[in-house]
């Protein structure tokens, strides 16, 4: 039986290209997984539900090998555990010589683990080179006075009020927190300051 996995890392993101692929390959749609979630690590749900079905002689299909993930680790774990002990086929559409169906001799099994582990780092370099990126734009953002994060909320002369009865024990923090329609975390963080 063959079944797909498809990855993208935010719900804004969009998995078609990877499922058509898949779909090309031959597998039935009712058979293609698909997470909305990051590569960073193999806890994601309809993942997890994919690998309990697998069985022995079964193929599983990956349009490429970070989708699978982006941690080179867990990545070599996950392979491991797949072709190993689930002993399960392993295709990526976009390595040919990622296709564990083909080359079970020596050196095919040499080549597959040359092509697996340097995939494999550069899709968790990949990801290490997002975050960098990601915390210069950042950083070069707050520089300029960009500012994240929901505005502060203004304190009202309710508030002042509220504060005042609070002091003079009339009116306890959560009740005084929720007639100004903010959490109690807040009218604590904000009395005291």
């Amino acid at each position: 039986m063959n079944y797909g996995y498809a990855r993208v890392s935010t719900k804004d993101q969009n998995e078609l290209r990877q499922i058509i692929a898949l779909k090309k390959f031959g597998v039935c749609e009712k058979n293609i997984y698909t997470d909305k979630q990051s590569g960073k690590d193999f806890e994601r749900e309809n993942y997890k539900k994919l690998i309990k079905l697998l069985k022995k002689d079964d193929v599983f299909v990956v349009k490429s090998i970070d989708r699978l993930g982006r941690n080179y680790d867990e990545i070599l774990e996950q392979w491991y555990f797949l072709t190993k002990e689930k002993d399960v086929a392993i295709v990526v559409l976009d390595m040919p010589l990622l296709d564990t169906r083909r080359n079970k001799d020596l050196i095919g099994s040499l080549i597959a683990d040359i092509v697996l582990q340097l995939l494999s780092y550069v899709a968790q370099t990949e990801r290490e080179f997002i975050h960098q990126r990601q915390a210069e734009g950042i950083a070069c953002a707050k520089a300029h006075g960009v500012r994240f994060g929901r505005p502060p909320k203004e304190r009202t002369k309710e508030f002042y009020e509220l504060k005042t009865q609070w002091k003079n024990k009339k009116i306890s923090a959560r009740k005084a927190a929720k007639k100004l329609g903010i959490s109690h975390k807040t009218f604590l963080s904000w009395v005291n300051h």
